[in-house]
């Protein structure tokens, strides 16, 4: 076994996250709140492990389980039953929270159960909210055309309609910001997101649920799964413009109209912009390039937890 391997077991109970790590037999101790879980976040981070196992215990791993899953690291939810006959197999029958998450660690490096993703509690509000809220903007859309072609008896009802619109997207977008606020991982991420010149709170959010794989993909497979990432269009001898298809088509619009905003605001984007215009790209592919740079960005910024440095960009 590569001796940089290291399998880390956590026994979670109502207070405390008891915490074993195999091979080298570390424990730490964290408690079980948003305090305690983001210590212990920094602890894994600094020597991110192979793999993470914790019993599924109804609600209690919760908050540690989304944090650590979201932040990207290999989390296994197994069942209690599990580890027991596991532990009587190996003639652990003492029970202790510390032995507990011992055994954890050791059924990790023996068993190896495969990681997945979950799709926690707060993860799946975010979410919910980000839809809503969308639906709230192509909502208002479709009435502010109305208005336009309104005749004077129906105006009056469209127009109450926008107004009460309105009011609902700014509480929506008010919980939405509530919702990143109440997680320290999320709140951490959108302060670096929302670091970067024409990266608003839309954006951010955007980025935040639909796409939890920014930075810990590399820019060519991040770029693919937004669908900006040029691919090719030749058959035989025929040897066509190269284009961007699929990919994830919210996380898509919500990139393209930042990076509208960026060339005007963002100085990078709009050099890489113009210098892409002066070489005879067209607007649109100019634009879509511009969207790719912009994602590779922020990729880069959340795999190294570094907020914007115009000038370390300038010099790479």
């Amino acid at each position: 076994m590569p001796s940089t391997e290291s399998f880390v077991g956590i026994d979670v109970s109502k207070k405390t996250l008891d915490v074993a790590v195999m091979p080298d037999g570390a424990r730490w101790t964290f408690s079980n709140d948003e305090q305690g879980v983001t210590e212990l976040l920094a602890c894994l981070r600094e020597n991110p492990p192979t793999l993470i196992v914790l019993e599924a215990t109804g609600a209690l791993e919760g908050l540690v389980t989304s944090t650590l899953v979201t932040a990207g690291l290999p989390v296994a939810v197994i069942n209690p039953r599990q580890a027991r006959d596991f532990a009587k197999a190996t003639g652990k029958l003492a029970k202790t929270d510390s032995l507990d998450a011992r055994v954890l660690a050791q059924f990790a490096q023996s068993v190896r159960p495969h990681p997945r993703p979950l799709n926690d509690a707060l993860t799946e509000n975010l979410k919910q909210l980000n839809t809503r809220r969308r639906q709230l903007v192509e909502m208002l859309v479709a009435e502010k055309n109305r208005l336009t072609r309104a005749s004077t008896q129906t105006r009056e009802d469209i127009q109450a309609h926008i107004d009460w619109l309105e009011k609902r997207l700014k509480e929506i977008e008010g919980k939405i910001q509530k919702c990143i606020k109440n997680s320290p991982l999320w709140k951490e991420k959108d302060i670096l997101l929302r670091s970067v010149p024409s990266v608003g709170p839309v954006l951010s959010s955007t980025l935040l649920s639909p796409l939890p794989e920014l930075g810990t993909l590399n820019s060519r497979k991040i770029s693919a799964l937004v669908g900006v990432a040029p691919f090719n269009c030749d058959s035989g001898q025929f040897r066509g413009h190269r284009r961007v298809w699929g990919g994830r088509e919210h996380v898509r619009l919500a990139l393209y109209m930042a990076t509208l905003t960026a060339l005007r605001y963002n100085p990078i984007i709009k050099a890489f912009y113009l210098r892409l215009r002066s070489t005879g790209k067209k607007p649109k592919v100019a634009i879509t390039a511009s969207m790719h740079k912009l994602l590779v960005i922020l990729n880069a910024m959340m795999r190294d937890g570094s907020p914007w440095n115009p000038n370390h960009l300038v010099s790479h």
